[in-house]
């Protein structure tokens, strides 16, 4: 008992040290989780289609990735982007049979209200071209975070092979202008612009209305 009060004496605050560094990185640990489900919620609060509308597209998505899993030759490379019920096709059909078929399967799926077939007929493209359109898709979106007049989250953006592909429910005005930032950054081959555009007055509608602060409770007073 005395050998273990002497370690204890000797070597105590190495535990404590070890417990509260074991304690800050389970904190660590858990707070991206809180802070990605409270940042998810706003961007669906703030997000310019209906909620069902929202799952829709999910759902779209999802129904197209497990049929083209069944009816296209392996060696095409796909993509398919759903907003606002519309389908976007981009990457790479080994034929243009099997572009054709992408097609006819997307129409197929319900909910689809309109297909935007913008597949090449050729190779999947490599490794580094991917990559690379990765880059440009992080900065294209920063640059429209840094712009003080475009609302960054009511854009989708899809970028293949330097092409860059523009979503959303926009004015007139936003989509100039992100049509604008997007050939502003360095790499970007062309923009393709496929809004819904809406005006001024329906874009105020949809905007969320600021909260009020609630009136003091004045019962304690009389």
């Amino acid at each position: 008992m005395n050998v273990l009060r002497a370690l204890y004496s000797k070597f105590g605050h190495l535990f404590s040290a070890l417990a509260m560094a074991t304690c800050a990185a389970w904190l660590t640990g858990c707070a991206p989780l809180v802070l990605s489900t409270a940042l998810g919620g706003a961007l669906v609060a703030t997000d310019r289609r209906t909620s069902g509308t929202q799952l829709e597209d999910q759902g779209i998505e999802i129904k197209a990735a497990s049929r083209l899993r069944e009816g296209i030759q392996k060696g095409s490379h796909i993509n398919v982007t759903s907003y606002n019920r519309v389908v976007l096709l981009t990457g790479e059909a080994t034929s243009q049979a099997d572009k054709l078929v992408v097609d006819q399967i997307m129409t197929n799926i319900e909910n689809v209200r309109s297909v935007v077939n913008e597949l090449a007929v050729s190779e999947a493209s490599t490794l580094s071209s991917r990559s690379k359109d990765t880059w440009l898709l992080g900065k294209i979106k920063a640059t429209f975070l840094d712009a003080r007049d475009v609302q960054s989250n009511a854009f989708k953006i899809v970028v293949e092979r330097g092409e860059v592909f523009l979503m959303g429910i926009v004015t007139e005005r936003e989509a100039k202008r992100a049509s604008e930032l997007a050939a502003s950054v360095k790499g970007v081959q062309k923009v393709i612009k496929l809004f819904h555009i809406i005006s001024e007055d329906e874009l105020n509608r949809k905007q969320p209305a600021p909260a009020t602060q609630a009136e003091p409770d004045r019962s304690s007073d009389k």
